[in-house]
């Protein structure tokens, strides 16, 4: 069997001109990133935001997420690939809008985002490396305020700002443990304030949130003024707008705010634009990659990272909030084997069959699907099939489905593409038919309190939440300064629909955890932080930057 990047190679691409030509587009309404890469000018971009304000003329939208991720992997992405060829192949034009990967998982063990086997966006090695230098771009900028932060302590500090209570952080698009605490200014009265200092994952910046949920220059600088970067020593808060330089920091930018146009194996047309991590970003596509599949496709595939409890918990309330569009259907990626793990089975042991285990672990799949009800969206079932899932656990998985009101359906389009999900895409057109009742988990008037332990009961199951350290009264200063209204965005692990990594399946009635919370004023929310989680991964013991290789003719090798 190829590999999946020995697959994209072999595979032809078509210049992107036509690609963009199946959706309307001239040449003039794109510019060319060489032959089979695109962004979408800013004229066509107000016109499709301008289109889709009226919602006859908008397609379908349809979220895929999944069931929470084990080793054993699910395949969200290669799912969402495949389904938006499958709809193609029963006749419908579609559309799949996606995050752009980050460099930190290609080098470190999550590998690349461009889904796998037959089912592929392309040319994947560019988009999971520099692809158009949007992440480039969002890191320095972020790290231009940095600098400016820096330099107004140097030049004598005229807003009076406390070093202490300065909240913006460093960023590098890269798995770095050693940067995650670290001490700056040292050598010297000409080298700077001393202080301490830290770094993020450029996709947790809140210039990577701000650049996936601003639609114009105009409310990009808007956003980037808010940025609450400390206080001074009045204990007010200081902005980044009374640093005087929202526009060069916006200027980096002008270009990382168009959505990237490129296709799929099977040449349909895809919007990759923004990569926030779902664990502790809001996890979803940039507003403007989504709108533009809306006003260019008829059903329109989109993902959320990770498990319903993160990414498309944060799709709903966050995204669609901002955003003001809604889904009209939701596909749970499963795969059998990880079921089966989640039921306690060691991945040693997944290719054996194992109805007990199956069932046992199907706790979390129905924890998922009464999550989706619970947003009034009607949802289905993707069975990313194994070639070591057998009749039996597949027939049982569909009974358990039928049981919570949730179809299952094979999906076969990492080994037949397109043609290995058309069953499943005529389910989802079917599924997009039934009534959606569309509501947010929480309403804007609650207080921070109320909203975080709405998410932590409803859609973790906790029992209670505890707010440690300062986290309760940070919130309530919070509301007292008048950002009371915003969303809120939990940082927590992927690992467990709780905020405890090691605890597998469903757990419920448990302690759920407030840490420390964080005002991301430019973005519009507040971030939770729930358990041990961090901003800045580090990298395995054994990276996958060993795998990955180039020989002299570019060609690039072991990129998953």
């Amino acid at each position: 069997m190829l590999s999946d990047i020995e697959i994209a190679q072999k595979n032809e691409m078509t210049n992107i001109t036509d690609i963009a030509a199946k959706l309307g587009l001239s040449q003039d309404d794109i510019e060319l990133y060489g032959n089979y890469k695109a962004k979408i000018s800013m004229k066509s971009l107000r016109k499709f935001q301008e289109k889709v304000k009226d919602p006859s003329q908008r397609g379908k939208l349809i979220l895929v997420t999944a069931i929470t991720p084990t080793p054993a992997g699910e395949g969200k992405s290669t799912v969402s690939i495949g389904l938006a060829d499958g709809l193609r192949k029963i006749g419908k034009k579609s559309v799949v809008a996606l995050r752009e990967p980050s460099l930190g998982p290609c080098f470190g063990i999550k590998g690349g985002a461009c889904g796998g086997g037959y089912a592929q966006i392309v040319p994947m090695e560019d988009i999971n490396l520099h692809f158009t230098g949007d992440l480039h771009a969002i890191s320095i900028a972020n790290n231009l305020i940095a600098a400016l932060i820096d330099n107004h302590l140097q030049q004598g500090n005229a807003l009076n700002i406390d070093p202490r209570t300065i909240s913006w952080k460093r960023c590098v698009d890269l798995n770095d443990r050693a940067l995650r605490n670290i001490t700056i200014g040292l050598g010297g009265k000409m080298q700077g304030v001393p202080r301490e200092d830290h770094f993020t994952i450029a996709v947790a910046s809140e210039i990577m949130a701000i650049i996936c949920l601003s639609q114009s220059i105009t409310e990009l600088k808007d956003r980037i003024s808010k940025i609450v970067i400390g206080q001074n020593f009045n204990k007010e808060d200081v902005t980044f707008g009374q640093l005087k330089s929202t526009g060069a920091v916006a200027a980096l930018l002008k270009d990382a705010i168009r959505p990237n146009l490129v296709q799929t194996l099977e040449k349909t047309p895809a919007f990759v634009h923004g990569g926030p991590f779902a664990n502790i970003a809001h996890g979803c596509n940039s507003v403007n990659a989504t709108l533009c599949a809306l006003a260019t496709g008829d059903y329109v595939i989109t993902e959320a990272g990770f498990a319903a409890d993160l990414g498309a918990e944060k799709f709903m309330d966050i995204k669609c909030r901002n955003a003001g569009i809604a889904p009209d259907a939701v596909v749970i990626v499963a795969t059998i084997r990880a079921l089966k793990m989640h039921g306690g089975v060691p991945k040693t042991e997944l290719s054996e069959e194992n109805l007990f285990a199956l069932e046992k672990g199907f706790e979390n799949l129905a924890t998922h699907i009464e999550n989706i009800k619970k947003f009034g969206v009607p949802a289905i079932v993707a069975v990313n099939k194994f070639v070591t899932d057998t009749d039996a656990e597949i027939k049982k998985l569909e009974q358990l489905c039928s049981q919570y009101g949730a179809k299952a359906v094979l999906s076969e389009g990492w080994e037949f593409g397109g043609e290995g999900t058309k069953t499943l895409s005529q389910a989802v057109v079917e599924t997009c038919e039934v009534p959606s009742n569309f509501h947010f988990m929480y309403e804007d008037h609650m207080s921070f309190k109320e909203k975080v332990e709405t998410i932590a009961k409803e859609i973790y199951r906790a029992g209670s939440v505890e707010f440690q350290g300062t986290s309760l009264k940070k919130l309530k200063e919070f509301e007292e300064k008048g950002y009371g209204n915003l969303p809120i965005c939990v940082a927590k692990t992927q690992s467990s629909i709780s905020h405890d990594p090691k605890a597998i399946g469903a757990p419920k009635d448990f302690i759920f955890p407030v840490r420390d919370v964080q005002l991301y004023a430019g973005a519009g929310f507040v971030v939770i932080l729930a358990g041990d989680i961090m901003t800045m991964p580090g990298l395995p013991k054994v990276p996958a930057a060993e795998y990955i290789d180039v020989d002299d003719d570019g060609v690039i090798s072991g990129l998953f």
